[in-house]
């Protein structure tokens, strides 16, 4: 793993999400996108370095609308900028850590992603990203 890709958020309601970090940073996000297949339509915002994507749901039986209904709204993941992401899933199934995705698939901002299961990294989701060339 190379560095903090971004954190995700989840929100209830994405548009004043949106306005709220729009105002919190000072300029507006770079990037908004749906990932149908996953329920979510993301914002993202650039501070430095850094990354933020906040998450809401599409539809209610997405993710990020069972995740907020059990939880609330707040951090959801953390995620991982990758060089292999195949090689890394092998890595970390292998050193026993569980899986929510063991092939990855299609992401928001141009990444192949992957997902390890809370129960093996001390309660955060942790997702991994690799840059689509």
């Amino acid at each position: 793993m190379r560095k903090i890709e971004h954190l995700g958020i989840a929100v209830k309601d994405l548009e004043a999400a949106t306005k709220t970090y729009e105002a919190l940073f000072g300029k507006p996000a770079y990037q908004s996108e749906e990932v149908e297949s996953e329920g979510v339509k993301t914002v993202f915002f650039k501070t430095g370095d850094n990354k933020i994507e906040l998450l809401g749901a599409t539809r209610e039986d997405s993710p990020i609308a069972k995740y907020i209904e059990k939880r609330g709204e707040g951090i959801h993941h953390i995620a991982f900028d990758v060089e292999d992401i195949e090689a890394e899933i092998d890595r970390l199934k292998n050193q026993g850590f569980r899986l929510i995705n063991e092939k990855p698939k299609n992401g928001a901002d141009n990444k192949r992603i992957a997902f390890l299961h809370p129960k093996s990294t001390h309660g955060v989701l942790v997702e991994l990203c690799e840059e689509i060339a």
